[in-house]
């Protein structure tokens, strides 16, 4: 009986320790294959944050998060970077350049997701939905906009046919 014990106890102190070094490590886990892979980041990134030059650092996880907000509110009409209600304007680097105003940085994207606007920004789009603070706070509207940018600069066939 105390033999079985002890051993007993040995298993429990064994699995415990298991558990402690995996929800130690876990963050370096966090960020998805598709994060590490095809974004290649694994370390914070920076990612510009305006037109004047500054820049935001990302994490592996900030951008999954991103990337996990994204397939749930944008998947729908930006398939691999596509815009399915206009073929014609992706979400690839040149086409967000191109845009009026440029959405190439970080600010620029969250301000059109507060409030979408047209390729030429000369009126309202209802193709987008508005995000306003309420409903997502900040932080993690400038995850969508980093996980954007970063499969601009870096996912294979983002914003193109290809996909």
């Amino acid at each position: 009986m105390l033999r079985q014990l002890l051993s007993l106890r040995r298993l429990f102190l064994i699995l415990g320790i298991c558990l402690l070094v995996f929800t130690v490590s876990l963050p370096a886990f966090a960020a998805d294959t598709y994060i590490r892979q095809y974004l290649r980041v694994t370390e914070p990134i920076s990612l510009d944050l305006d037109e004047q030059g500054q820049t935001r650092q990302f994490s592996a996880e900030d951008l999954s998060a991103g990337k996990r907000l994204f397939e749930q509110h944008c998947l729908n009409c930006h398939v691999g970077g596509a815009t399915l209600p206009d073929p014609t304007v992706s979400l690839s680097l040149a086409d967000l350049h191109g845009a009026t105003p440029p959405r190439d940085n970080i600010n620029s994207l969250v301000a059109f997701l507060r409030e979408p606007m047209t390729y030429d920004g000369s009126e309202e789009t209802f193709w987008c939905r508005q995000v306003p603070e309420s409903w997502m706070p900040h932080q993690d509207v400038e995850n969508i906009a980093g996980f954007i940018l970063r499969a601009a600069q870096k996912a294979p066939g983002w914003g193109t046919n290809n996909f």
